[in-house]
């Protein structure tokens, strides 16, 4: 038995991770085409490397089919209710840095932290007869936070791209969504809330707590968590 690894299968956080563990001595490497997912471990035994989609990792993290991913924690906390009891950070990468935000129009000169939002969204309804749409794709974070921070008047308008350009489409009046500088929000005439950060995510190294470790597996867990000098308690 072999311990499954997880990485994004393309683009740069592949890159990135492939680079963050072959600083440690571990090279990972894709070994066929970008469709075939074939790729090879060497400088650890009992390692295999599973290509898949960032957006797949949590999934494959909570049902136990992989060991460890390598995904932006934003996904995790998204896709996995009670995320914590099924998965475990090892240790953030040092890339893929971006944050989870709520922005709003700049026209919206008197709006510019939650409590704001939460009056104008009641003064919304009671012109407009809807609540105010805040598009994203990231529908249990938003609503949690917004939750904690007494914001009720609201819905949620799915969004899996362009987010940013709902505003202007007139199919929504603010929204949630990653951000890293800013500027996509910039040419989209939208402005940061003071206080709407909701998380700040980067890529990060996780660990299933579903997936059993037999004994050879766990050796091989041992040994790698020991070659990347982070905590290996508990296995």
């Amino acid at each position: 038995m072999t311990v499954k690894l997880g990485v994004p299968s393309k683009g740069r956080l592949m890159e990135k991770t492939f680079d963050w563990f072959g600083r440690r001595g571990i090279g990972l490497r894709r070994t066929g085409s970008e469709r075939e997912y074939a790729a090879s471990v060497e400088g650890i035994d009992g390692l295999d490397l599973v290509l898949l989609s960032a957006g797949e990792i949590p999934r494959e993290l909570s049902a136990g089919r992989i060991h460890l991913g390598v995904t932006g924690n934003d996904l995790v906390q998204e896709k996995l209710a009670n995320w914590e009891q099924q998965a475990r950070v090892l240790t953030g990468l040092g890339f893929g840095e971006a944050n989870l935000i709520i922005a709003v129009p700049n026209a919206w000169v008197d709006v510019n932290t939650l409590e704001d939002l939460d009056a104008v969204s009641r003064a919304f309804r009671a012109v407009h007869g809807h609540r105010l749409r805040i598009a994203t794709k990231y529908h249990r974070l938003v609503r949690e936070f917004l939750r904690d921070q007494g914001v009720a008047d609201y819905q949620l308008v799915d969004s899996q791209g362009a987010t940013e350009g709902t505003v202007k489409n007139e199919t929504a009046e603010a929204v949630a969504d990653i951000t890293s500088t800013g500027e996509t929000l910039r040419a989209n005439h939208l402005k940061i809330l003071d206080d709407g950060l909701i998380l700040r995510s980067q890529a990060t190294l996780f660990k299933s707590r579903t997936a059993p470790l037999a004994g050879d597996e766990r050796e091989t867990m041992t040994a790698l968590i020991d070659r990347l000098e982070i905590d290996r308690e508990p296995l």
